[in-house]
């Protein structure tokens, strides 16, 4: 074991050497507040250094991040970060299938290589339904200088987090889940309520000089809804989501669901005045004046009015049509690089053989009088022991087993289950994910990008290849499902570990809708996966449970 982390200090050594990478050092002090409430009512928010929405973490391609996390709040803790691949190391997700939750009055450090990434990400805690109340943040990874950036540099950067809130204690919100829906209450911009909203609570305002031009990082961090964002009288050019450079395209207006991440170009080319910056939920009626629309202001440096006028017009929400259509025209720029010099194209998937096909049907179910979400009828149950401790140390046995999950049918009845799916190290995986649900949906899978080769309406079938997209589909770790229908991806499983694939909408992950994809190489070479980390913590069967009985109830699921 000595040797195995000898060799990787010796690779990060390396590294550091010949990338000029970094060591970016943070300390994070994680608690409650009730006084960064956006709405009248006192509410408890988590504050990440009194700070919401969180701190940025801001680095560049092959950094290395560490994260000392201290734990001030009454419950465990993790932080998982979404977007980030943790190249060789599941180690550090941060989710509760790879790592024992970090107790109240202790702490734990993260560590982890933003290898071969660049791009727009973000960061929020993973359990105890704890992101409804905060404690999100956004993460960027820069190109290194010798990568050229596909368009001018920006006067500067925004980091807009955009997202539903409610203003209520999300502890009594966990408490009650269940078949009722939850509304959210409000539209929140970097953690402020509405332009307008109330006198005595501030708005997100961003100031702009007329003819420059600026790179804004738009992330939905809400936990239910998708919304569509703009900004009153200028265009913007959609650059990059989620890691990818695409083509740039000029929008009017961008759909953005929970979990996914844009960067967009906006030029300050209008005359000297405020403008609304605003985004309204996809699938609700709203009104101008509701809390549920965001709103705040693009203010130009030598503005002397107020914004005013109508709020800029988007699409019907309920326009499906136009979101498919406008996600199918979010396309890879082949031509350019960006963790690495050679072209996005040079990946691409035109003749790629597929190893293995995975069919996923995201459903609702009752389970003994318990209201769940399912995967293919099976609603994931949190074991005390993390998966990649029981796959580590004891090969799974007694935690979960594999060959159990179905991955190309749904089973006749509703039932809890440890679900591992063990996939093809290497090997190209089509994965269809199908919304049999009347609302929208959005998946995420830790330690990798989606090639997104296609949408459709109805039951997906083998035909439905025909209609794929395999000349430059966008690569992305987020991807949204419209109601009643699929989306198909392609996934390169060349990244060892245990990995976390799950719906990014709060309350169907909080009640199973998840599962675990287990990438397995026998060789211990640590150019495969890195062993474990020295500070590892233990539960479960290797330490203190996380809960007596030997496993997590089962409502709620972590």
């Amino acid at each position: 074991m000595a040797s195995l982390v000898w060799s990787i200090l010796a690779f990060l050594v390396v590294l550091l050497a010949t990338t000029n990478a970094e060591v970016i050092d943070l300390q994070w002090d994680v608690d409650v507040d009730d006084t960064f409430g956006p709405s009248s009512s006192a509410q408890p928010v988590i504050t990440i250094n009194n700070k919401f929405p969180g701190p940025l973490i801001n680095a560049t391609t092959n950094d290395i991040v560490r994260v000392n996390v201290f734990n001030y709040l009454d419950e465990p803790l993790l932080f998982t970060w979404n977007g980030i691949q943790q190249r060789l190391n599941s180690w550090q997700d941060g989710v509760s299938g790879t790592n024992c939750a970090i107790k109240p009055g202790t702490n734990w450090t993260y560590a982890f290589v933003v290898k071969d990434q660049i791009g727009t990400f973000t960061y929020f805690p993973s359990i105890n339904y704890q992101k409804v109340a905060g404690g999100f943040g956004p993460i960027r990874v820069n190109n290194r200088i010798v990568i050229n950036v596909p368009f001018a540099k920006p006067e500067a950067e925004f980091d807009l987090l955009i997202g539903d809130w409610f203003v209520t204690d999300y502890k009594a919100i966990r408490s009650r889940l269940g078949a009722s829906t939850e509304v959210p209450d409000m539209m929140l911009i970097n953690g402020k309520a509405p332009y307008g909203y109330s006198t005595s609570k501030p708005y997100e305002s961003i100031e702009v000089t007329k003819g420059k031009t600026y790179r804004l990082r738009v992330s939905n961090v809400g936990t239910v809804l998708s919304f569509n964002f703009r900004i009153q009288n200028h265009k913007m050019v959609v650059v990059e989501t989620e890691g990818s450079y695409t083509n740039q395209t000029t929008l009017d207006s961008l759909d953005v669901h929970v979990g996914q991440s844009y960067s967009v170009l906006v030029t300050a080319d209008q005359d000297d005045g405020d403008y609304y910056i605003v985004a309204t939920p996809k699938m609700l009626n709203t009104t101008d004046d509701s809390p549920l629309v965001a709103k705040g202001v693009l203010h130009y440096t030598e503005s002397g009015s107020h914004v005013s006028g109508p709020l800029p017009i988007g699409p019907d929400p309920w326009d499906v049509e136009f979101s498919v259509n406008q996600a199918r025209s979010i396309r890879w720029n082949m031509t350019t690089g960006a963790a690495r010099p050679n072209p996005q194209g040079t990946f691409n998937v035109s003749n790629v053989t597929l190893t293995e096909t995975i069919i996923l049907h995201g459903l609702q179910a009752d389970i003994g009088g318990s209201y769940h979400y399912t995967v293919n009828n099976i609603s994931y149950l949190t074991p005390d022991t993390p998966l990649k401790l029981a796959d580590y140390y004891v090969n799974g046995s007694g935690v979960y087993r594999l060959g159990e999950f179905p991955i190309h049918s749904v089973n006749d009845e509703a039932t809890y289950g440890v679900s591992v799916v063990n996939a093809t190290h290497k090997g190209w995986h089509e994965i269809i994910f199908q919304n049999d649900l009347t609302l929208m949906d959005s998946w995420h899978l830790d330690g990798y990008g989606f090639y997104v080769v296609g949408f459709g309406d109805g039951e997906w079938t083998p035909g439905s290849r025909n209609s794929y997209n395999l000349y430059d589909p966008v690569v992305r770790s987020t991807i949204q499902v419209y109601p009643g229908g699929w989306t198909a991806v392609y996934a390169f499983l060349d990244n060892p570990g245990m990995w976390n694939l799950r719906s990014q909408h709060l309350k169907r992950w909080y009640l199973g809708q998840e599962l675990y994809i287990r990438v397995h190489d026998d060789d211990p070479n640590p150019a495969k996966e890195n062993p474990p980390p020295e500070n590892l913590l233990l539960c479960g069967e290797f330490g203190e449970p996380l809960s007596p009985g030997g496993a997590v109830a089962p409502s709620p699921g972590w």
